[in-house]
């Protein structure tokens, strides 16, 4: 009789795969329906969150079934990697057949769900499946050209988000997620190249075409355009009008000690090569977001 992984045992062998810990991503698509809740003019209340729930676990579906799809592709660079070695696919313990067969079943899960969701939502989802599969077999041999396609992905998630609710979402909320993404990718990348040393070409077509010291400089680049962004987001005239408050601003300080916190762990700490998991454990990191969105639930109740 043929067992097949996901259907008999294995649970926690298939959450890895499914890496369910990256979901966290996902969390992007609640950005709309967070900002459109303390704005008047959008009509937005907490009830809509059975809209945003639903789409937010959609692009989790969607997600691990691209994810499934990349493990078969780069099965081969996986096992060279001291870490991604050790994943379902690269280390056998899922079979190629089964794996693309669940990542068949997710992807089409997750698109059908999103059509009767919303079909505006589903056009962002079908755009962001479209794209990490042009992404896995090709854009992601591409060095830099990799990074704008991840940092697309966090677009569209919040563009995804606002379009389940029909809310109208900032352009500033847009750029601040493309070059909040564009900041991980670039310190992922500067992880690959200088931490794993010698074997990083062998463990992504890509880094080849990366040169240390042009990574760093970019990663000021973002890292200051990211800060300055937002800054200007919180304190434009239309924020302004929105929320009726200039209280917004008081989150400045914890969106640049988030990213210096960040950085301190990439170039001290020898760490960033799994945003999710820093994300996920460090403690300052996790104070740091608690203590914002306090602030701006503060600052929403207080204006």
């Amino acid at each position: 009789m043929i067992k097949y992984p996901f259907i008999s045992g294995h649970p926690l062998m298939l959450l890895r795969a499914l890496r369910v810990t990256q979901w966290t991503k996902n969390a992007v698509v609640f950005a709309a329906f967070i900002f459109a809740l303390g704005d008047p003019g959008q009509g937005i209340t907490i009830a809509h969150i059975a809209w945003v729930l639903p789409a937010a676990l959609l692009f989790c579906l969607v997600s691990s079934g691209i994810y499934l799809l990349n493990d078969v592709r780069d099965i081969e660079y996986d096992r060279k990697h001291p870490t991604k070695k050790r994943r379902p696919v690269a280390s056998g313990e899922l079979p190629i057949p089964t794996a693309l067969l669940l990542s068949a079943v997710l992807l089409l899960a997750g698109l059908t769900g999103g059509w009767i969701l919303s079909p505006p939502f589903f056009t962002a989802l079908a755009a962001y499946a479209g794209l990490q599969v042009v992404y896995t077999f090709g854009l992601k041999q591409i060095a830099l050209i990799d990074i704008f396609v991840i940092a697309g992905g966090f677009v569209l998630r919040a563009l995804a988000g606002a379009l389940v609710i029909e809310v109208t979402i900032s352009p500033w909320l847009l750029l601040c997620a493309l070059l909040l993404a564009l900041f991980l990718g670039l310190c992922k990348r500067r992880h690959e190249k200088v931490v794993l040393n010698e074997i990083a070409d062998t463990t992504r077509a890509s880094m080849v075409q990366y040169d240390e010291r042009l990574l760093d400089q970019l990663i000021a680049i973002v890292s200051a355009a990211t800060i300055v962004s937002y800054a200007l987001y919180t304190l434009w005239p239309d924020t302004v009008d929105k929320f009726g408050t200039t209280g917004l601003g008081f989150t400045i300080p914890f969106v640049i000690f988030g990213l210096f916190r960040y950085l301190d762990l990439v170039y001290r700490h020898e760490q960033g090569g799994r945003p999710e998991k820093i994300l996920l454990t460090d403690k300052p990191l996790l104070i740091n977001i608690a203590l914002y969105g306090l602030t701006v639930l503060l600052v929403l109740l207080l204006r």
